[in-house]
């Protein structure tokens, strides 16, 4: 895989143009083993769909898997039939190695892929790759499992595919609803970044990239599919789902330990490039200013709601603090996203210790204010345990920027995760020369 030179992070989004002549938008790998008869009606179908209703130019590359029967044969007429199908041999088996080694080489900006048997309605393959392409999302996925989608399949898949999802999600912390549907897509310079992290060349290749993604706080965009079952598929269900527990396994583990460089996946904070050249727009500490102040604000009152809910059944120093433990909890997930601009679960909970720590003095400020406030009045009214927790909060409100600023989300981990406005992007700097021993692209209109 071809990695960007001087980018320690993505590059801000951007909507893609529609490419030189011949120059493919969009590559579909379809990755096939022994599939001589599937392979030939699939490629034909798949080109006159892409025809029909795809605005830019494409390419269709058959992956073929040291297939032992004539489907390297078939692949091979397909290529010279149609100029826009490119026919790649792999002397080595697993669906995620052909997948790798294809999208590593190809030169298009969006890439996919689909399994031969067509399965998944292809009316949903512009839906797919759109939000890809007008830089909305960075990877795209089809999904049999929301509740607009349409599928027909026995109950044992059923029962397969929603057990591991729920493996996933209880696992891995996974969000995305379906891991397995043979109907993705990415963006190229994310596949440049995200590829080399993943380990798996088999079945889990698709859960690991997906789990990375996400977990690098990358946006995945799901598509509802239409989706009937291949009552031949070869897939080996009991191997599949062994090796699929091992790889959550490892990946779990490589995440619990940080040892996968999660960083280089991370996108500025606005994402459209207009937003960076607007007048008048905060930036560095004015704009922390004012988004602390908004957090602030709105967990101020968070906090005030809450210790008069729990002041009518406890004491004012056991509502105080449990009142500012609930709101310092949130006011620290939101400074980390929207104050910092720190996306993913990347070190969040490394994050929340110190924003308990933080807490821990804003708590001494207020407690200390009602004690201060008790010993001088005795019983005093509500109104004025509210009005000096109010003027305790603010003084523990500064502190509280000043520690997030300075320890908690300092400067220079920002800048090391975001590039500045005018660092060009990967894209531009190296992915647009095509390297040694690429294949060019052979789409015709």
């Amino acid at each position: 895989m071809r990695t960007p030179p001087c980018a320690d992070t993505l590059p801000a989004r951007e909507h893609l143009p529609a490419g030189a002549a011949g120059r493919p938008v969009l590559d579909v790998v379809i990755p096939v083993f022994n599939e001589e008869e599937d392979l030939e009606p699939c490629v034909l179908r798949l080109h006159d769909h892409l025809l029909r209703t795809f605005p830019y130019d494409f390419r269709i590359t058959v992956a073929d898997n040291a297939s032992t029967d004539t489907t390297p044969d078939v692949a091979r007429a397909l290529a010279a039939r149609l100029p826009a199908v490119h026919s790649v041999r792999l002397e080595q088996k697993g669906r995620g190695r052909a997948l790798r080694s294809v999208w590593s080489a190809s030169e298009a900006p969006v890439l996919a892929y689909m399994d031969v048997d067509l399965s998944t309605d292809l009316n949903a393959l512009l839906p797919l790759v759109a939000p890809l392409i007008s830089g909305h999302s960075d990877l795209a996925i089809g999904s049999r499992l929301t509740r607009s989608s349409r599928v027909v399949r026995g109950p044992k898949r059923e029962l397969i595919s929603r057990a591991y999802n729920l493996i996933l999600r209880g696992s891995l912390a996974a969000r995305f609803s379906d891991a397995q549907c043979g109907f993705k897509a990415i963006r190229r310079e994310v596949a440049e970044r995200l590829l080399p992290m993943v380990e798996d060349t088999g079945w889990f290749f698709d859960t690991e990239m997906l789990v990375l993604a996400e977990r690098a706080g990358l946006r995945i965009h799901e598509v509802p599919v239409d989706w009937v079952d291949d009552p031949d598929s070869t897939v080996h269900l009991v191997r599949t789902a062994t090796d699929d527990l091992k790889g959550v396994w490892r990946v779990g583990r490589a995440l619990a330990t940080g040892s996968l460089p999660l960083d280089r996946l991370a996108r500025p904070f606005g994402d459209d490039p207009r937003d960076r050249e607007l007048a008048g727009v905060p930036r560095g500490l004015a704009r922390q200013l004012v988004g602390f102040c908004v957090v602030g604000l709105v967990s101020t009152l968070l906090y005030l709601a809450l210790y008069s809910l729990f002041r009518l059944g406890i004491g004012a120093q056991s509502a105080n603090a449990a009142a500012l433990l609930l709101s310092a909890v949130a006011n620290t997930a939101a400074n980390r996203r929207l104050t910092f601009g720190v996306r993913g679960r990347d070190r969040a909970a490394r994050h929340q210790a110190q924003g308990l720590v933080v807490f821990g003095i804003g708590l001494a400020l207020t407690s200390g204010s009602l004690a201060a406030l008790g010993a001088a009045t005795g019983e005093p009214a509500h109104s004025t345990e509210l009005a000096v927790l109010v003027v305790a909060n603010l003084a523990a409100t500064v502190m509280r920027f000043l520690l997030f600023r300075l320890w908690v989300f300092p400067e220079r981990a920002l800048s090391a995760r975001t590039p500045s406005a005018g660092t060009p992007s990967a894209r531009t700097s190296s992915a647009r020369t095509p390297s040694a021993g690429t294949p060019s692209a052979r789409t015709t209109r």
